[in-house]
């Protein structure tokens, strides 16, 4: 028989009460990413993982004995997926390092790490944590902004952090509610609480002493604002903002991308939220293109395909997991 307790599933979350070590081993590999799991207390091991997905993030809250996890770079290897992990500690302690950091959690605090690089995560003790996985693009920063962040303890206890914190350790505590439109609605605005708090914690280390990246953020806070205008580019942007053509390119290229390719980016994200809406189930695909500004449907679907991985009428078809 079984060490694994398989609780009745409330809605779409499913509960693991684990007693054997090997089997909690296999659980939080399968729920995240390839991993290497260890503990002192194999032989006296207890654990609980309940979990859930909504549309393309999962949130799983862990509670168990103390252990070790490793992403190695064999592992990674094996699953080179692009996902960031964000952990928020409601219990105990627990170290985590990654990009030459180590991030001391205690309840309240949060912090990000990539699945694509080496990571350790330590709890000595019992604890437990909150685990939101999600892939790059579901965030609005750029990948070289976020791995500033990754193994920097976020406070929930000030600041910013006073406000995110308590909204996601309520989700952790009612993973029951993250179904069906409400489950989607509730996990993206998650995500773009966190988005603020990052850039928040981005900006409030580097914008004093750096007047380029708060321009940076200032051009990239107009494009948002003005995605549904059809003729935004470069001259726009530019003249908006009391600065040639030239300079605003360069600014983009030391970013790794282009304008036209962030704008692109950031319309096909407002799009793909739309599609997963039931609330827009009703409006034609079409109609959500141009809302962001794409004039062209053929063309706005070709683009989607090509940076989702499938067109947008099968994203709609979609929309809502099963539950399964």
């Amino acid at each position: 028989m079984t060490s694994i307790a398989r609780a009745e599933r409330a809605n779409h979350v499913k509960t693991s009460v684990i007693q054997e070590f090997d089997d909690f081993r296999n659980a939080v590999s399968a729920s995240f990413v390839p991993l290497s799991v260890t503990s002192d207390r194999a032989d006296n091991f207890w654990g609980r993982i309940r979990s859930c997905a909504v549309s393309e993030v999962s949130v799983t809250e862990i509670n168990a004995a103390g252990h070790v996890v490793h992403r190695t770079p064999e592992l990674i290897k094996q699953a080179d997926r692009q996902y960031y992990k964000i952990s928020l500690l409601l219990a105990g302690s627990g170290l985590l390092i990654q990009d030459n950091r180590e991030a001391l959690l205690r309840p309240g605090d949060l912090a990000i790490y990539d699945t694509r690089r080496p990571y350790s995560l330590i709890f000595e003790r019992d604890f437990r944590t909150m685990v939101v996985m999600f892939p790059y693009h579901l965030i609005d920063l750029p990948a070289d902004m976020i791995r500033q962040l990754t193994a920097v303890p976020i406070s929930g206890r000030e600041g910013l952090g006073n406000v995110v914190v308590p909204f996601l350790a309520r989700i952790a505590d009612n993973l029951e509610q993250l179904n069906g439109a409400t489950g989607a609605r509730l996990t993206h605005g998650a995500l773009d609480l966190v988005t603020t708090l990052f850039a928040s914690e981005l900006d409030l280390g580097r914008a004093a002493e750096d007047p380029h990246h708060a321009l940076m953020q200032r051009i990239r806070a107009y494009i948002d604002a003005n995605l549904a205008c059809t003729d935004l580019g470069p001259g726009q942007i530019a003249a908006a903002h009391y600065i040639s053509t030239r300079h605003l390119h360069g600014i983009f290229r030391e970013q790794g991308t282009t304008v036209s390719n962030w704008i692109r980016s950031r319309r096909l994200e407002r799009c793909r939220r739309d599609l997963l809406d039931p609330v827009y189930a009703n409006r034609p695909i079409a109609a959500i293109a141009a809302k962001w500004g794409f004039v062209d449907a053929a063309h706005f679907s070709r683009v989607f395909k090509a940076a989702f991985g499938r067109p947008p009428s099968d994203l709609r078809c979609n929309r809502l997991p099963s539950g399964g």
